[in-house]
């Protein structure tokens, strides 16, 4: 039971082999023995777990039951739950009990899904390392010394360490794909605007998109088939025919052409993170596969065009945090202008107040034209280079990030080599594009190594395709921590 897939637990269920409250249990007793270790979690409710998970069994023995009916899950404490804290990872939200539910919890709930809790994250999803939450840092399943990856930091560790079977995650510059590769699991950024932003909390508007992480492909195809959806609710979600992404999960990867950015390749990518991704490639080459030399020469650009486009717009969506309708408020203060400054002095965490300053700065006059608009012009320069790479070849493979975690601590207090690590993941969200990860091997230290396939706009199901074959012929997914 710990070691199944979704896939598996929802036949274990329709075959009557368990029952939702006995899965519920036994993932609420390993939460409850392993998450003081890991503090994977924010909010745990056992009863009202089992209570949901009570009405699905209900519903099984009804008749009314769905693919995923009673199947246990996780969300990440960015999607408004209603009932349930919605803190962010914040102080800001620590007392904030949303009233309504974002649209990806709204799916979830409609197929049946039970919530296990709610996922520790970078504040405010903030972060490479998940070292920013308020609740303090999650802990590497695979190693207790490292970081998960952020800012979905929680929901990987969860997976990982088989307190869940799925969780739900987001992606603003790496933030599903990052904490999968370095925590060993599957995690996958659909599209930009393929999964409702409706009750996820915004970061940066244009980049933040939701997807799910699991432990393999084909579980994370059977979740994106319930988070994708149009919603009428949020501007930026596509109004397109919904589709089965199993549903190339089986196809042969003969013929299929391999794309090799000679930039992810470069100088400054572990010699273990690379002896992964080659050993990788080269199992897809078995298959069938074409490799294809290709070319993203603005890739080095990307991280002062997320760093200025990202930190500006969070600096607008952050002014609403300010201790009068909801979330925390100062105790003490003189005037309105004063309660603005010691409730958002007191309620946000110092790499939250520096992304809010960057940005405020960039949108500022005189600076506007000067790095904001300068940093959108990269972004079109950034989404052509994909589009020119993709009449090349068919997916985009390379490493998640050039090492594998670090330690706790280790880049705490150097901002910019934090910001770093995201090179190879945050070219994808500027140009809006698919991109997953997958597990593919270990570093010196034990520490996992992820496979990044980058896809072309709504070519997820062909992500999954790759993924999914790669998984049948090798064994890096199964393996779980020693906790």
């Amino acid at each position: 039971m710990t070691n199944a897939t979704l896939k598996q637990l929802s036949q274990q269920l329709a075959a009557g082999a368990v029952s939702s409250v006995e899965l519920a249990t036994h993932y609420l007793d390993r939460i409850e023995a392993l998450n003081p270790q890991l503090n994977a979690f924010i909010t745990v409710d056992r009863a009202r777990t089992l209570a949901d998970a009570a009405a699905a069994d209900a519903a099984r023995a009804a008749g009314n039951a769905g693919l995923l009916t009673g199947v246990p899950m996780v969300h990440k404490d960015i999607f408004c739950q209603q009932g349930w804290k919605t803190s962010c990872g914040s102080k800001m939200l620590d007392n904030f009990i949303s009233p309504y539910s974002a649209h990806v919890v709204e799916q979830c709930n409609a197929a049946g899904l039970i919530t296990l809790g709610r996922a520790n994250m970078d504040e405010f999803a903030m972060g490479s390392s998940n070292e920013n939450s308020y609740y303090g840092a999650v802990k590497n399943p695979w190693d207790l010394n490292a970081i998960p990856g952020g800012s979905s930091g929680g929901s990987a560790a969860a997976v990982a360490a088989r307190l869940t079977p799925v969780a739900t995650a987001t992606d603003t510059g790496g933030s599903i794909r990052q904490p999968a590769s370095h925590c060993g699991v599957t995690g996958i950024k659909p599209t930009y605007g393929v999964v409702s932003r409706y009750g996820m909390v915004a970061y940066a508007s244009s980049l933040d998109q939701g997807g799910p992480i699991a432990q393999t492909a084909e579980d994370c195809a059977l979740m994106l088939n319930v988070m994708a959806g149009f919603d009428e609710r949020d501007s930026t979600s596509l109004e397109r025919a919904r589709e089965d992404y199993t549903r190339e999960l089986n196809q042969p990867l003969a013929g299929l052409r391999v794309g090799l950015p000679r930039e992810y390749f470069a100088e400054g990518l572990d010699a273990d993170v690379a002896k992964v991704i080659e050993d990788a490639v080269a199992e897809l080459k078995k298959q069938g596969a074409q490799v294809v030399d290709i070319s993203l020469p603005n890739t080095e650009l990307s991280i002062p065009a997320y760093y200025v486009i990202a930190p500006a717009e969070a600096s607008t969506n952050l002014s609403r945090y300010d201790g009068v309708r909801y979330g925390h408020r100062a105790a003490e203060y003189k005037d309105l202008v004063d309660m603005y400054e010691k409730t958002r002095a007191e309620g946000f965490g110092a790499e939250v107040k520096r992304r809010i300053l960057v940005g405020s700065y960039v949108l500022s006059h005189g600076y506007y034209d000067a790095y904001y608009l300068k940093a959108q012009k990269i972004r079109r320069l950034i989404a052509n280079d994909f589009k020119a790479a993709f009449e090349q070849c068919d997916v985009i493979l390379g490493p998640v990030a050039p090492t594998a975690a670090f330690n706790i601590g280790e880049k705490s207090g150097d901002p910019v080599q934090m910001y770093l690590s995201d090179i190879y993941t945050l070219s994808v969200n500027l140009a809006g594009l698919p991109g997953m990860s997958v597990p593919a091997g270990f570093d010196r230290r034990g520490r996992p190594v992820g496979l990044q396939i980058i896809g072309n706009y709504f070519g997820e199901a062909k992500m999954l395709n790759v993924a999914h074959q790669f998984q049948l012929a090798t064994d890096w997914h199964t393996r779980a921590p020693a906790l």
